[in-house]
């Protein structure tokens, strides 16, 4: 990977993380777009490891939100399991949410399903297009959230149920957990904060789980021109994710997701169109 595809790539994730259109779709869609070949075990580490970069914009943004303590008087009586459960509740709820994708993930991946679904244009482009169809009408099913409901444990991991369904590229994380989100009752802004926050978790652990398995395969990638890449790629992601999350939770607050789904419908679309015409997406052969 060049500079260039290393900036642009970036670019595309910070734009898209918290956008529900799917940023490791659109990742995908622009690796084939610059030519760049897949397949690589380092192609298939950067896609998630720089997403890592865009995620650590939540706990800038947030910061006082996410770094939030209950010093409340806890119940006379209590244990220390519930002391501490009293007083880092939010770290609980984010644990709870984040179960089952660590489940599903762990499965996905020591099956090679997932590694499959990276490589797979197709799937992305499809996906994209059954989304976009779902979100011009999920506003209308799943807006009467209240300002009253608030995450609590059963919640939390209703969401993160929602949020497995996003280890098939093209799905969007961001769209599956605002919608799981909105199922619960909470309004689009709450369920979107909420998914920002369970991001956090979910995306430290895929990072993590990756940089091992390069590690465990073969160092040889560790040269200082792809640790150069992963380093500027995560922090590209981070300052235009910064800019994004902000403008996203104001439209979509204020729009819905109508516009995000007639998005995804054109983009998917245009790729299937493509794809079955034998035509390639590389813009370079």
């Amino acid at each position: 990977m060049t500079w260039l595809e290393t900036v642009i790539i970036a670019i595309v994730e910070g734009l898209t993380e918290f956008l529900p259109v799917s940023s490791t779709g659109h990742m995908i869609i622009t690796q084939n777009l610059l030519g760049i070949p897949q397949g690589d075990p380092f192609v298939h580490a950067f896609t998630f490891i720089i997403q890592f970069g865009a995620i650590l914009s939540v706990v800038c943004l947030y910061w006082k939100r996410f770094f939030q303590f209950d010093n409340t008087p806890v119940p006379q009586g209590s244990t220390l399991l519930q002391r501490l459960k009293h007083k880092y509740y939010f770290y609980w709820l984010l644990i709870v949410g984040v179960l089952p994708a660590v489940i599903i993930g762990l499965l996905a991946k020591k099956s090679g399903l997932l590694d499959w679904l990276l490589d797979s244009v197709l799937v992305v482009a499809i996906m994209l297009v059954v989304g976009g169809i779902f979100m011009l009408f999920c506003d209308k099913l799943f807006n009467k959230g209240s300002d009253e409901t608030k995450v609590n444990e059963k919640r939390a991991f209703n969401i993160g149920l929602y949020q497995c369904i996003s280890v098939i590229p093209g799905v969007s994380r961001s769209m599956a957990t605002i919608v799981g989100g909105m199922t619960q009752g909470l309004t689009r802004k709450r369920a979107a904060e909420f998914s920002f926050f369970l991001a956090v978790p979910t995306m430290a652990g895929a990072t993590l789980l990756d940089l091992l398995d390069l590690l465990k395969e073969d160092t040889a990638w560790a040269t200082p021109h792809n640790i150069t890449m992963l380093l500027l790629g995560c922090a590209v992601a981070f300052v235009v994710a910064l800019l994004a999350m902000k403008w996203f939770v104001a439209f979509l607050t204020k729009y819905g997701f109508k516009a995000f789904g007639i998005y995804r419908i054109i983009v998917g679309g245009i790729i299937i169109v493509l794809l079955l015409t034998g035509h390639s997406l590389a813009m370079v052969d």
